[in-house]
């Protein structure tokens, strides 16, 4: 399977531009064939104005229909990042996953809201997760600040998850935590891990980039600088069902003693 992580430098607030960039990233990286292309968080306005409830995607609609249409028009799958949504006058940071017809195949709502950034002042957090299949392959997603709690990751990976996703606008004084906290949760988990960050700056915060493909053994496939870049890379789905089988950590785990309330 052929993975295109997109790491790209958003203007914030400018929703226009920004979906006439990520427009040309889709067209450029249908080019390379990949069976799936990922987007970072928040493309639609950058994380984030202070008038985002004003520039929220209302109902997801059109985000979703011009996922939707890209997905088909290249053949390609979408993991689309995040969006600022807004529904029911709540804002959300919203996920969309479209398939290559263009159907939309999942939805996730970010669940951990980042108090420090007041985050969770602005927005309203998700309730569930987000399990989905792409070419029959079993695959989930978290968002951002979702990756610093292991239970979530766990959870996700339980449903069968051969691949997460963690599109993000992670900042650079933090790039460190980023790239360890996504290499433990591949190792952990026995999984893929595709790490799509954001990259450049607002007048308030230098996005760290370092987006990062990582195998089930922590190994880094590919892994972007500080500027934007297109990685693009093919992975083994089999080598998942290789060190499952060699360090069987779903057989010996004893849910029956994990308390995590």
């Amino acid at each position: 399977m052929k993975i295109a992580a997109a790491q790209m430098s958003l203007r914030l607030g400018d929703v226009e531009h920004n979906y006439k960039q990520v427009e040309d990233w889709i067209r450029n990286a249908a080019q390379e064939r990949p069976d799936i292309i990922v987007l970072p968080e928040m493309w639609n306005t950058s994380f984030y104005p202070d008038n985002i409830r004003e520039l929220a995607d209302e109902d997801g609609r059109r985000t979703q229909a011009f996922l939707s249409e890209s997905a088909a028009r290249f053949g390609v799958h979408i993991v689309g990042g995040s969006a600022a949504v807004r529904r029911e006058g709540k804002l959300y940071n919203t996920m969309y996953v479209a398939d290559r017809s263009g159907r939309i195949v999942s939805s996730y709502d970010k669940v951990h809201l980042f108090a420090p950034g007041h985050e969770d002042e602005k927005f309203t957090p998700g309730t569930k997760g987000c399990a989905f299949s792409l070419d029959s392959i079993p695959m989930a997603a978290v968002i951002c600040y979702d990756v610093r709690f292991p239970e979530w990751v766990r959870m996700a990976t339980l449903t069968g998850a051969q691949i997460i996703f963690v599109p993000a606008a992670w900042p650079a004084s933090r790039v460190d935590h980023w790239c360890i906290l996504n290499q433990a949760r591949a190792i952990e988990n026995q999984l893929f891990i595709v790490a799509v960050n954001s990259c450049g700056s607002t007048d308030s915060m230098q996005f760290g980039g370092h987006s990062m493909i990582i195998d089930p053994w922590g190994n880094v496939l590919a892994q972007g600088g500080d500027g934007e870049e297109m990685l693009c890379t093919d992975i083994d789905l089999d080598s998942v069902t290789d060190i499952r089988s060699r360090i069987n950590i779903f057989h010996d785990r004893q849910p029956g003693l994990y308390d995590l309330t």
